[in-house]
């Protein structure tokens, strides 16, 4: 029996192979996605899923990938000694991003996607949150501000359905200083032409796991696929510039979350993958590693289902639809355990 759910995935850089996994254990527990998002690597995922790919099928479309070879570089880069160099300075990013977004387009046009209007949900036409399968998110550093994407191409004067999806999911890969980022030219704005650089979605919500929420009590799940970090993360190594670099990245991306507490409504549909010490870029180490964290995200998510209740999840979001409009109701919350929420 096929039961109805959305899926929003988190970046996380090669560690998505964690929520593949958990993904797998969800769509064997019959689960068919509605609408799905992500930011990052989680809109890589997200955006094969959309397209009709299946976990096992996305297992195989990238399994024998080299992930090193989303290190492409253009001529700047291969200048002996100083190609780093001069690709941060001229081009802001260490690599091009070209290599990911040819394959993403490939991909998605096996599978009859180009443009977002071939994502558009007819049932959901008038409905502004579900009208595309696909949301992703982006960072536009120029305006400051977090991007919903294709939703937010409205206001640089560009047509929705008109944008190629694997530039949308490309926009939200952009890892800050490791791929060039990307532009995009607004027109429609009087005597004069602005040039908007959008980054890793991730900057500003690497989660978006709200992204589909409305006021109503959800007529079916919501799950979140998160990767988390343990107790006893092994800690950076730092013997050059580009080591911290790195170390500086992959802060920025997974630090992200433990200062911002999730509520209940969000942790409890939440499927947490341990990362298994894996960092957001160890392109030369993933290959040796993928099949570990594949099985953490299916593990991670049989202990999740075995103990989830939707019925009971609804239940949590009406009383706390109610306790949201009490006075000082975030000391309230401090003080009351997420499971005492209805008693309130």
């Amino acid at each position: 029996m096929k039961i109805k759910a959305d899926a929003i995935f988190e970046g996380g850089g090669v560690k998505a192979f964690g929520m593949l996994g958990a993904l797998y254990e969800a769509e064997s527990r019959g689960y068919q996605w509605v609408n799905v998002a992500g930011s990052s690597a989680g809109a890589i995922i997200a955006a094969l899923v959309a397209a009709g790919y299946s976990a096992l099928e996305i297992k195989e479309l990238i399994w024998k990938l080299d992930f090193r070879h989303f290190r492409d570089v253009d001529w700047i880069g291969r200048v002996p000694f100083v190609g780093h160099a001069l690709n941060l300075w001229f081009k802001h990013g260490l690599y091009v991003g070209n290599y990911l977004e040819t394959l993403l387009r490939e991909s998605l046009a096996a599978k009859g996607i180009v443009t977002f209007k071939d994502l558009v949900l007819k049932e959901y036409d008038k409905d502004h949150i579900r009208h595309y399968k696909l949301v992703v998110t982006a960072t536009d550093v120029t305006r400051r501000k977090l991007l919903k994407l294709p939703h937010d191409f409205r206001d640089y004067g560009i047509d929705p359905d008109s944008m190629e999806v694997c530039k949308a999911v490309r926009m939200s890969s952009s890892l800050p200083f490791f791929f060039e980022p990307c532009r995009i030219v607004a027109n429609h704005i009087k005597d004069r032409q602005e040039i908007n650089y959008l980054i890793d979605g991730g900057i500003l919500s690497n989660f978006p796991v709200w992204v589909f929420d409305n006021d109503d009590v959800p007529l079916w799940p919501t799950f979140g696929f998160k990767i988390v970090e343990g107790d006893q993360t092994e800690p950076s190594r730092i013997n050059n510039p580009f080591d911290l670099f790195k170390a500086i990245l992959s802060t920025m991306l997974e630090a992200h979350d433990k200062i911002h507490e999730l509520n209940p409504k969000s942790s409890l549909r939440t499927i947490a993958i341990p990362s298994l010490g894996i960092k957001t870029t160890d392109f030369d180490t993933i290959n040796k590693q993928k099949d570990a964290l594949f099985q953490s995200g299916v593990q991670a998510a049989i202990g999740f289902f075995d103990g989830w209740n939707f019925e009971a999840f609804k239940l949590l979001c009406c009383d706390y639809q109610q306790i949201s409009a009490i006075p000082n109701i975030r000391l309230l919350q401090k003080k009351t355990a997420p499971g005492a929420l209805k008693k309130v």
